[in-house]
C-alpha cells in the first residue's frame, strides 16, 4: 500500500512536470518578494522561478524563426540566444482575506513560491483564496505539496469553468485534479470573483484563460496572466504566435487588443512572466510597445 501511495504521488508531479516541459533551463533562485500598496490593499509579488528559454523557435517566434527573434532581442540590448522569463505569483491582503493569484510550478521543478511566501511573513495555511488565471502547470503546479497534499489547505481555489472542464479531461492530470477537487469553485470568465476583484476573459491561451482586475478605491492593478510572456518579444511583436497558446489566432487578437488598451489607459499591471517583480506599465513606442517597470 505504501508503494502504491508513493507511485501515486510520483504520477501527480510527473504530470505537472510534463505540463511545464516547455519551460527549460531553470536557474537557481533565492526566494524573493516585493510588497507595495494599491489603494488600501497590500500587494506582494512572489518569485517562484527564473527561466531562460533557448531561442530555437519552438515557443516564441514559431511563425518567424530564431533569427527574427534574435533581431528583436538585439535591438533591446538583450542576449540573442535565449529568452528570459520569470514565473511569479501575486499575494493580495485586504485585512480580511489573504488572496493568492496563481501558485507557480510547485515541487516538481523546485518552484520557490512557498519559500518566498514565508520570507514575506506568511504560511500556506493563511491563504484564504487562490485565484487561477489558467491551468497550465506553471500556474497550478504549486497547488499540491511534495507529498501529494493540498498546498493551501484552508483556501477556496477558484478556476474558470472552461479551464476546469479542460483540466479534468487531461488523463495525465487526473491525480492532481483529485487532490484539489474538494477546494475548487468555478466561475464564468468575466465574473466578479471577490470584493474588488473582477475576472476578465482573455481568450486564446487556454479555453478559459482570464486576467484579474484588482481595485481599491481609485487605485487598480491588472494581473494579465499569460497574455504576454516576454517583456521584450511579446511587446515588440504581439502579432507573433506563441506555441503555448491553445488557439494561436485568438491569442494574438487578445494580446493586440489588450496591449493597445493598457498603453492607452496607462494602467498598472502585473505580468507573471515579466522580470521579477513583474509590475509596471505598457508604453507605446512607435509601432510597438515596451515595458516600463514601476518605481
Amino acid at each position: 500500500m505504501l508503494r502504491t501511495l508513493k507511485m501515486k504521488k510520483t504520477l501527480i508531479f510527473s504530470a505537472v512536470l510534463m505540463a511545464c516541459s516547455a519551460f527549460s533551463a531553470w536557474a537557481d533562485n533565492a526566494p524573493a518578494y516585493k510588497t507595495f500598496q494599491v489603494g488600501k490593499l497590500e500587494v506582494t509579488s512572489l518569485l517562484d522561478k527564473n527561466n531562460a528559454l533557448p531561442n530555437d523557435g519552438k515557443v516564441l517566434g514559431v511563425d518567424v524563426g530564431p533569427k527574427a527573434v534574435a533581431d528583436v532581442l538585439k535591438s533591446a540590448g538583450a542576449e540573442t540566444d535565449k529568452i528570459e522569463l520569470s514565473v511569479d505569483a501575486l499575494l493580495i491582503k485586504d485585512g480580511k482575506k489573504n488572496i493568492l493569484i496563481d501558485t507557480g510550478l510547485g515541487p516538481s521543478v523546485q518552484g520557490a513560491l512557498i519559500q518566498s511566501l514565508a520570507k514575506a511573513g506568511h504560511t500556506p495555511e493563511q491563504i484564504t483564496d487562490v485565484l487561477i488565471t489558467h491551468v497550465h502547470g506553471d500556474h497550478i503546479g504549486g497547488l499540491v505539496t511534495a507529498d501529494g497534499k493540498q498546498a493551501f489547505p484552508n483556501a477556496v481555489v477558484k478556476i474558470s469553468a472552461p479551464d476546469w472542464q479542460w483540466l479534468q479531461g487531461m488523463p495525465k492530470m487526473a491525480d492532481l485534479v483529485k487532490v484539489i477537487k474538494p477546494q475548487v469553485k468555478t466561475f464564468a470568465p468575466g465574473d466578479k470573483v471577490l470584493d474588488g476583484i473582477q475576472s476578465v476573459s482573455l481568450k486564446g491561451h487556454t479555453p478559459g484563460h482570464v486576467g484579474y482586475q484588482i481595485t481599491s478605491g481609485k487605485a487598480q492593478i491588472y494581473d494579465i496572466g499569460d497574455s504576454a510572456h516576454s517583456s521584450i518579444v511579446s511587446l515588440a511583436k504581439p502579432e507573433w504566435a506563441i506555441s503555448y497558446d491553445n488557439d494561436r489566432a485568438e491569442g494574438i487578437a487578445s494580446r493586440e487588443k489588450l496591449l493597445a488598451q493598457l498603453a492607452a489607459e496607462h494602467e498598472l499591471i502585473f505580468a507573471p512572466h515579466f522580470p521579477f517583480p513583474g509590475v509596471g506599465y505598457i508604453v507605446a513606442k512607435g509601432d510597438h510597445y515596451v515595458f516600463q517597470p514601476a518605481k
